[in-house]
């Protein structure tokens, strides 16, 4: 089944695309987006458990120097809406 999870990250100033550019390397990250806020960086990402999402941000992410903190919230419940917005 896995775990589904967001992960918000307040980065160095100015560092957002080259930590967007690294952690989408990662195959856990399905998604990942440069948001204005509080936070800076949003991904969401796929593990098989938690103790995978654990080694994922404590070995992976962690790691990148230009992360100051994150805030890992683990999806409970999916909701799609009815309309696809198309891309233009």
């Amino acid at each position: 089944m896995g775990v589904q999870a967001y992960i918000l990250f307040k980065v160095n100033s100015g560092t957002e695309r080259e930590v967007c550019e690294k952690i989408v390397e990662f195959d856990e990250v399905l998604t990942a987006d440069i948001i204005y806020g509080e936070y800076d960086v949003i991904t969401k990402v796929f593990v098989q458990n938690l103790a995978a999402l654990e080694t994922f941000t404590t070995d992976k992410i962690r790691k990148i120097p230009s992360i100051l903190l994150t805030s890992t919230m683990i999806i409970a419940r999916k909701y799609k809406g009815k309309n696809v917005r198309s891309k233009k």
